[in-house]
């Protein structure tokens, strides 16, 4: 089991590991945590993490993940659940990796449906209609999700047999330049983001991964809060098709408290129509 080694989903998940594994006598289980320094000064590992690995970056941190998955579950988030999707949407519509197998998961209880429909619903409009078919969504069927990643995990094998790539680490899974490049959240770099629908779905996704990253930062990271805190919000400039999109999934968040903050939530961003 890999996370990002946090509370919540990301303990939830391994919590449910280990309860099976004691139940089947299984003992070598292996829970890794992924982190990097911004997000491991806000918030530490979780008590059952056995390996930890600090990356350098979080551009670095999310390509661990894809690369070392056999399969993905995602259960509602806040906004870096939002950002990991979208940097997993443009490695998966890439061309290069159209035959690499990778089963994804969107799944939760039946009162994550609302959050889970946002989501949906914002990655059709901003992605286009069939975006959507590289994720299964599975709402309160737990059995089905595990069968959905078991058959999944079995063609990510057959194919790394017959293409001698190994099964630990993904090797050939093509990451587009846009995702390799560092990005640091600041008034003027996010104010330059290109949130248009002119452009290629990789590249909205692209953009939008780092807009959604912007506000990770603006949220829990100490030196960006300071940012914000001398400076104001971040001002965010979306042509209108867009911004009323994101507005929308982002007032969900906000309204199921899924911000990752205490107490009243002032957003570190303002979002600005333009033409």
């Amino acid at each position: 089991i890999c996370t990002g080694c946090g509370p919540g989903a990301m303990k939830g998940s391994m919590l449910g590991a280990l309860y099976a594994h004691n139940r089947q006598k299984y003992s070598a289980g292996h829970f890794i945590g992924i982190s990097e320094p911004g997000i491991i000064a806000a918030e530490p590992p979780n008590d059952i993490v056995s390996d930890l690995v600090i990356m350098p970056d979080i551009e670095k941190r999310l390509e661990a993940f894809v690369r070392i998955a056999h399969g993905i579950v995602i259960f509602p988030g806040g906004p870096g659940t939002v950002e990991e999707i979208l940097y997993l949407l443009a490695i998966l519509t890439t061309p290069a990796n159209k035959e690499d197998p990778l089963p994804v998961v969107l799944t939760g209880p039946e009162s994550s449906r609302p959050i889970i429909d946002t989501y949906a619903t914002f990655l059709e409009a901003a992605l286009g209609q069939d975006i959507t078919s590289h994720i299964d969504v599975v709402i309160g069927d737990a059995a089905c999700v595990a069968k959905t990643i078991l058959a999944g995990r079995d063609r990510v094998e057959k194919y790394r047999q017959e293409t001698n790539n190994a099964y630990c680490f993904n090797w050939t899974l093509e990451i587009p330049d846009l995702l390799t490049t560092s990005f640091v959240p600041t008034h003027e770099s996010m104010s330059g983001l290109n949130l248009s629908l002119s452009q290629s779905s990789q590249q909205i996704a692209s953009e939008l991964r780092c807009l959604f990253s912007g506000i990770v930062a603006g949220n829990v990271k100490p030196e960006t809060r300071q940012l914000i805190n001398e400076s104001g919000p971040f001002k965010v400039r979306v042509t209108s098709e867009l911004g009323g999109k994101i507005e929308l999934l982002l007032e969900r968040l906000i309204a199921e408290n899924r911000m990752k903050v205490d107490g009243v939530y002032t957003p570190c961003y303002r979002i600005i129509p333009s033409c």
